[in-house]
């Protein structure tokens, strides 16, 4: 596609597994499962394998670590250290939850 002369590339959209917005892949987390098995994080987005994307909001984290999403997507274990590295280094802390939801907090 051109405008004016100029190609507009297209933005690559994924689905993040809590909140289920389709959002620019590079504004998302990718968890990967390989070839060999093995669950990590991809922040290049390029390892080969099966991936699964969370847009790293702190609600969406605690969503799919309690629905099990990750584990769905990848149709694999995802071991409790990539949950933790995720939460230490990649997502975004809330910036203040709505009235009525302290409950809520673990």
């Amino acid at each position: 596609m051109e405008v004016a002369g100029m190609k507009v590339r297209r933005v690559p959209l994924r689905k993040c597994v809590a909140c289920q917005q389709m959002i620019g892949k590079r504004e998302l987390i990718r968890v990967v499962r390989t070839p060999q098995g093995e669950i990590l994080i991809d922040p290049t987005g390029k390892k080969s394998g099966r991936g699964a994307y969370l847009c790293g909001e702190a609600s969406c984290f605690r969503q799919a670590r309690k629905s099990k999403a990750l584990e769905r997507a990848l149709k694999s274990p995802v071991p409790e250290e990539i949950y933790d590295r995720l939460e230490q280094e990649f997502i975004r802390p809330d910036e203040g939850l709505p009235a009525g939801r302290e409950a809520d907090r673990p």
